[in-house]
Order: structure tokens, then C-alpha cells, then sequence
């Protein structure tokens, strides 16, 4: 006979005046545009640099940040590959991203067809935050979400606990 094992939602972190907890992001997840600046760097090169990107926020994550693929440097990310698929935007591919001598394997992704509530991000990048030198949100530099498998960026402001550390599978 199997034990049956209680998942319970953690205790979201208080919020001060003018921060976000990911426990009041939505599910299904929102997608919204974003007007500060996003910046990738890898090898000492900005890859990737927009105004125009867009945030995907969704209970439990930091939230994850989509650049358009004409402000992704030319020659940085590989041939798409498939990946796998999300349940809310539909089947994503994986680059590897180059830069400055080094290389980043399927540290980025996209969804070249997503479902229709997704339809502005086709075709736009996500990076890991971890594999790359630095990840900016206006001028604050964002950190990877904890785990090896989801790709949010924490930035000052954003309050947890986030999904993908140990313990976290079942929220």
C-alpha cells in the first residue's frame, strides 16, 4: 500500500509597498508587454537588448521575460530544435546561444506557434537567466529561479517562495 503524500501551497513572503508576489500572479499564466529595458549579456556581449519585450507571470514563478528575435544579435542562438511543450502556450523550441567564445546549450527557447492567447510572443526569445553573465531588467539585474528546469528572472521586487527548488514540484 502507498503512503499518500499531502502536497501543500508554501506561505507566500510578505509584500512591502511596490512589490510583486508571484502567489497573486494568475493561473492560467498572463501575458503582458514590457516597457523597461530587457538585456541579455553571454561571453561579454549583449545578445539581446529590447524595449519591446513581454512578461509571462503565473502563480508560483518569477516572472519569465520574452525578447522579439529581431533585437536577438545575429549569429547568437543555433538552429531551433524541438522542445518541449507547456500546457498554456503549446510546443516550444530550444536554441543553444553563442557569444564571446562561449556557448550555451538550450539556454533559450520559443514558441514559433503558440496557442492564441500567446499569439504576440511568436517567435520571441527566452533566455535562462543562470547560463548567461548577466540578465537586466531596466537596471536591476535579474537572478534565475531556482531550479534547473523553469526560467524565470527574480528581480528586486518580486517576492516568493518560487516554485523550482527543492520541495517545490507539487505546488
Amino acid at each position: 500500500m502507498r503512503e499518500r503524500i499531502e502536497m501543500r501551497r508554501p506561505v507566500p513572503d510578505p509584500v512591502s509597498p511596490g512589490e510583486e508576489s508571484v502567489w497573486a500572479y494568475p493561473r492560467p499564466p498572463r501575458l503582458e508587454p514590457v516597457g523597461q529595458r530587457l538585456a541579455v549579456i553571454l561571453g561579454g556581449a549583449v545578445i539581446a537588448q529590447t524595449t519591446r519585450g513581454y512578461r509571462v507571470l503565473e502563480t508560483s514563478h518569477p516572472p519569465t521575460y520574452y525578447v522579439p528575435p529581431g533585437d536577438v544579435a545575429a549569429g547568437a542562438l543555433s538552429a531551433p530544435r524541438r522542445g518541449g511543450i507547456c500546457e498554456w502556450k503549446g510546443r516550444a523550441v530550444l536554441y543553444d546561444v553563442a557569444a564571446g567564445g562561449r556557448v550555451a546549450p538550450g539556454a533559450a527557447w520559443a514558441y514559433p506557434d503558440p496557442t492564441p492567447d500567446f499569439a504576440p510572443i511568436a517567435g520571441y526569445v527566452a533566455f535562462y537567466a543562470g547560463p548567461m553573465d548577466a540578465c537586466w531588467v531596466g537596471e536591476a539585474r535579474a537572478e534565475p529561479q531556482p531550479g534547473n528546469f523553469y526560467g524565470g528572472w527574480i528581480t528586486p521586487g518580486i517576492v516568493g517562495p518560487f516554485k523550482g527548488g527543492p520541495g517545490s514540484m507539487g505546488w
